[in-house]
């Protein structure tokens, strides 16, 4: 817990000017490399839970937690192993994706500080899990998506026991849906069938908007079915819920094979096959299917559109279709320029090692003195008419204030006119939500289409006990 931050404002702000001059002098004599620029989408691969049992070999390199320890620079699949590398490889070649793997022995968490936490990620992608998820790990997948995360669930057919437990990824992936912490009432609106189809070609549905169909890589026409299953959607249980691809002879409600959906801000993607994931190589020993690369089917472009759709990089809303272009649109929006773009209270955005960037060095820290101090950070931005907006950052909170007591020190996020009118309070912080680590937050700005607003954090504290509210990663996010 972090000190009074008083004494130390003048001198960060001076450090940090110094650092980006130093920087930029030495990029301009051609003495310093310029660091690889922090990838925007961060998928997380899981592999804690019995993806690489048996025959499977469901990860995209076997340097985990990070593939790039494998080969930093990949160019073809075989330069990472696994069954799953032409799909790492894939994102990874765009420089626009940050790839993860949570190890054997890990656990699912949100909320916490480790590097694999749901909390720093965009996407979590569970291929064929054969290992149950605990009570805890239900509630974290749950709650990230909630609060704004991707989750990209993918079965097989049902008996495909691969670790034999008793339990396979049908089994397990409805119990996720059914029994968890935060949500059993059927909530991303449909349930996997407990079926073994042997083989088909399950093909798209008409709809050139949508963006996982018709994403930035490539059309998708068909998939493949080599021992999997469907899924039943319920729209009556979540209106998001959309079948996009469906076996042949199946529509509407029953028979999907790849559908998609939304819950809280989050977004959610089914595939009811690992075959179409799998590229064909592997550990040594595993017989593997090729239906990354099979000339009948789109599995490539369908599994890496719905990555980025599901990273906020494709388009659409949940299980929705848009024509916008998916965009970016706050400037700064790690804080890694320093005070540029953003209107702050003087030493707000810092790189202080007192508290802990989420990512990069830079972040906005509000408050934290121990006095009466409000300290404010601000940005206006333009909303796209016609498009829906998610406004999303992640918060860290600490405090000195006693557990359980009053909320003596508050944050506000506020959307504010031009004319300085509190359109819409998104929320109210205090030091009773204090928590280890970083927590996503995220909000829809729909409402605000076609205005410009400024949205602005404001950090109000007693004069007794600090309160520090620790702002990162920042987006409005578009398409």
């Amino acid at each position: 817990m972090p000190g009074s931050r008083s004494t130390r404002r003048r001198l960060t702000t001076a450090l940090a000017g110094l650092g980006l001059l130093l920087g930029t002098a030495a990029l301009q004599l051609g003495t310093g490399t310029p660091a690889r620029a922090a990838a925007p989408h961060r998928v997380l691969f899981d592999n804690a839970h019995g993806e690489t049992a048996g025959n499977a070999d469901w990860i995209v390199s076997t340097s985990q937690p990070d593939p790039l320890g494998q080969d930093p620079s990949p160019s073809a699949e075989t330069d990472w192993t696994g069954a799953l590398s032409s799909w790492g490889v894939a994102l990874e070649k765009t420089g626009e994706y940050s790839l993860k793997t949570l190890p054997p022995g890990s656990a699912l968490s949100y909320g916490g500080t480790s590097a694999t936490d749901l909390s720093t990620v965009d996407t979590l992608v569970l291929p064929e899990p054969n290992k149950p998820f605990t009570a805890a790990e239900k509630t974290a997948i749950m709650t990230f998506v909630k609060n704004g995360g991707g989750l990209f669930m993918i079965s097989d057919h049902t008996g495909a026991d691969r670790d034999n437990d008793g339990k396979d990824a049908v089994q397990i992936l409805n119990d996720l849906m059914t029994n968890n912490g935060v949500d059993s009432t059927d909530p991303f609106g449909f349930s996997i069938d407990s079926l073994s189809i042997g083989s088909d070609h399950p093909a798209a549905i008409s709809d050139s908007a949508d963006p996982v169909l018709h994403g930035s890589f490539g059309t998708v026409t068909k998939s493949l079915i080599a021992s999997g299953t469907t899924a039943t959607l319920k729209p009556a249980d979540n209106s998001a819920v959309k079948g996009l691809l469906y076996r042949t002879g199946y529509s509407g409600s029953t028979g999907a094979f790849f559908a998609t959906s939304a819950f809280g801000s989050g977004r959610v993607a089914f595939w009811g096959d690992s075959s179409p994931i799998d590229d064909g190589t592997g550990q040594s020993g595993n017989t593997l299917y090729d239906g990354w690369n099979d000339p009948t089917a789109t599995d490539a472009a369908l599994a890496l559109n719905a990555t980025a759709w599901l990273s906020g990089a494709g388009g659409g809303t949940g299980g929705g279709s848009t024509s916008c272009t998916a965009a970016q649109l706050l400037g700064n929006s790690g804080f890694e320029s320093g005070g540029t773009v953003w209107s702050a209270t003087s030493g707000v955005i810092t790189a202080s090692t007192a508290e802990k960037a989420r990512s990069g060095s830079y972040y906005a820290w509000l408050d934290g003195n121990g006095t009466a101090t409000t300290d404010t950070l601000a940005q206006s931005v333009t909303v796209p008419a016609g498009c829906p907006a998610t406004f999303g950052f992640a918060l860290h909170i600490d405090t000195a204030e006693p557990a359980g007591g009053t909320a003596y020190d508050t944050l506000k996020v506020q959307v504010v006119s031009a004319s300085g009118t509190v359109l819409s309070t998104l929320a109210t912080y205090s030091n009773l939500d204090a928590a280890s680590g970083y927590t996503q937050r995220a909000f829809d700005l729909g409402g605000y289409a076609g205005q410009t607003v400024t949205l602005r954090f404001t950090g109000t504290e007693g004069s007794k006990y600090q309160t520090s509210f620790v702002v990162d990663d920042t987006s409005l996010r578009t398409g």
